[in-house]
């Protein structure tokens, strides 16, 4: 290629912090990014880009044709907040109450717009297509399902899915590149354990669904550490139990909610297959009606080795070879899955991390911040990524 990526996206610098500032003071949850698509949709069409607005209610999608055919490459970002109040005392703190970028769809959303202008700059030298995707509703919600539902991957159907994701627990200066899973399936749990209520002082009159609830939450203990292999990876957490109101009173019910989160398919079933024989176990030993209902939230994400190791070549041209590594994976889950299950990708980590600055709070903090010097970083590794398939001459 006849250009420099790394010093032209350095150049966006000041526009990429100003973009990302903006989308920080006015958070969006899923579904309701109705500014920040607003936004990001009138910067594509004044680029020149085909526009489709409203897909999956608020997500964009824009479609760049080169000059020569070639390979289409889809990148998506995803632009909502959380309901998080922040707590950083910057300037450009969130002005929406109750909502916050504590997870980085901020810098998504600016480094999303940095490709495309340098993408819009560099038309002429395009030898296939590029397809935007700028995703609501990934916060839990499953937006890129439904853009899947609504299909985003269609009319041109990509032969490549890219996709970046800001990163703490990383420093600034260093990427997480790695081939197969890195982020787990996810299931959500809730079940509802019955009895009988009654006297706290007359226990024999009443079926107690605290103690039986208490005996299920110790028992799926027992899968990951006695049926799952060591050599496999899973989690079974029971996040809430929530079980009468008064200290002499034995309620009628009790509810225990959680999320199952597994790389591996097979792990998937037998971990799920032995919750319902263990809470269906305990129930009948307890004398209590147990009802498990079991929800999917995403399947594992898991990166193509051979795209993946474009992508480890464009950031180690960015960074260098020792500042990108390859054992960065996570049991969170991701719903860009949803895209990678149907299309060879890369879903990639960037260190944001800056301990010296206070920017090293965990994602999904109210203090969470990252350092803006790796917005054209993240420029930088995706356009030379994206120059292997698309660029000609490359």
């Amino acid at each position: 290629m006849s250009f420099d990526f790394v010093s032209e996206a350095e150049a966006l610098n000041d526009q990429l912090v100003s973009w990302r500032r903006d989308f920080h003071m006015y958070p969006e949850l899923g579904f309701e990014e109705v500014r920040s698509a607003g936004i990001i949709a009138d910067c594509l069409t004044e680029w020149g880009y085909q526009v489709q607005t409203g897909v999956a209610h608020t997500g964009v999608a824009a479609v760049v044709e080169g000059e020569e055919p070639g390979p289409v490459v889809m990148v998506r970002f995803d632009m909502d907040a959380l309901r998080v109040t922040e707590l950083n005392a910057v300037d450009y703190a969130s002005r929406n109450p109750g909502a916050m970028h504590a997870c980085g769809h901020d810098a998504h959303m600016a480094i999303g717009l940095g490709v495309a202008k340098l993408i819009a700059d560099h038309r002429a030298e395009l030898a296939g297509t590029v397809k935007l995707v700028f995703q609501p509703g990934e916060e839990g919600l499953n937006g890129a399902e439904v853009m899947v539902q609504e299909g985003v991957l269609e009319a041109p159907r990509p032969d490549v899915f890219l996709s970046i994701h800001v990163w703490n627990d990383l420093p600034v200066g260093m990427v997480g590149v790695c081939p197969g899973p890195v982020m787990a399936a996810a299931e959500t749990w809730s079940c509802l354990v019955s009895g009988r209520g009654g006297h706290g002082a007359l226990p024999h009159q009443t079926v107690d669904p605290i103690v039986a609830s208490a005996q299920i939450v110790t028992a799926l203990q027992t899968i990951v550490s006695r049926n799952v292999s060591p050599f496999e990876q899973a989690v079974v957490t029971v996040g809430s139990l929530r079980g009468g109101d008064a200290f002499n009173v034995i309620p009628a019910t009790a509810e225990m909610k959680g999320t199952v989160r597994t790389y591996d398919p097979g792990i998937r079933t037998l971990v799920l297959d032995r919750m319902h024989e263990i809470v269906a176990g305990v129930a009948q030993a307890s004398g209590v009606e147990a009802n498990l209902q079991i929800d999917r939230l995403a399947p594992a994400l898991v990166n193509d080795p051979e795209v993946t190791g474009i992508v480890r070549e464009a950031a180690e041209s960015v960074l260098g070879k020792k500042n990108v590594v390859s054992d960065t994976r996570t049991m969170g889950s991701e719903d860009a899955a949803y895209f990678t299950q149907e299309i060879p990708g890369c879903y990639f980590f960037l260190g944001s991390a800056n301990a010296d600055r206070g920017k090293n709070a965990p994602h999904h903090n109210a203090w969470f911040d990252v350092d803006e010097a790796v917005l054209p970083t993240g420029v930088a590794i995706l356009l030379t990524a994206l120059g292997h398939y698309v660029w000609d001459g490359d």
